[in-house]
C-alpha cells in the first residue's frame, strides 16, 4: 500500500527543438532531476525535470519539460521513502508526455527509460531555522 497519493499534476514548461532533416540518426542522452518539498500539512510537491537531447548536436534535437506533482502522504513516513514513491507515481505521466509530444511533432516517438530510485542514494538538503541551507 502506498504512503503517498497523487492529488494533481501539471506541466509547468516544455522546450522542444526537432530540427531533424531526412533520415538522420540521433544518439540520445537522458537526464532526470527530481526534487520534493514538504509541508507540515502532509502535502508535498514533486518537481520532475526531464531532458532528452542528441549527444553530438543538441541544438538539432532537444526536449526539456518540468512536471509538477502534488501528493498527500501519511504522517510519520520517512522522506526518502516518500521521495521514491512520489517519483514512481509521477514518472509514467512524464514518460507519456515525452512520447506524445515527440510523436505529434512528426518524428519517431521517444520512450525514456525508467530509472529505479530504490538503489540510488537520495540526498536530503533541509533549511535550518534561520533559513540558510
Amino acid at each position: 500500500m502506498s504512503n503517498a497519493t497523487m492529488k494533481a499534476y501539471k506541466v509547468e514548461s516544455i522546450d522542444f527543438a526537432g530540427k531533424i532533416e531526412g533520415k538522420q540518426r540521433l544518439d540520445l542522452q537522458n537526464k532526470y532531476s527530481y526534487n520534493v518539498r514538504y509541508s507540515p500539512q502532509n502535502i508535498c510537491r514533486g518537481e520532475f525535470t526531464v531532458e532528452v537531447s542528441d549527444k553530438t548536436v543538441p541544438d538539432k534535437f532537444h526536449f526539456k519539460a518540468v512536471v509538477i506533482g502534488v501528493f498527500s502522504f501519511k504522517p510519520g513516513v520517512e522522506k526518502e521513502l516518500l521521495h521514491v514513491e512520489t517519483y514512481n507515481q509521477l514518472f509514467p505521466y512524464v514518460r507519456s508526455l515525452v512520447t506524445t509530444v515527440t510523436a505529434n511533432c512528426g518524428i519517431p516517438p521517444v520512450m525514456i527509460p525508467f530509472t529505479d530510485l530504490e538503489g540510488q542514494n537520495i540526498y536530503r538538503f533541509e533549511k535550518n531555522p534561520g533559513g540558510n541551507t
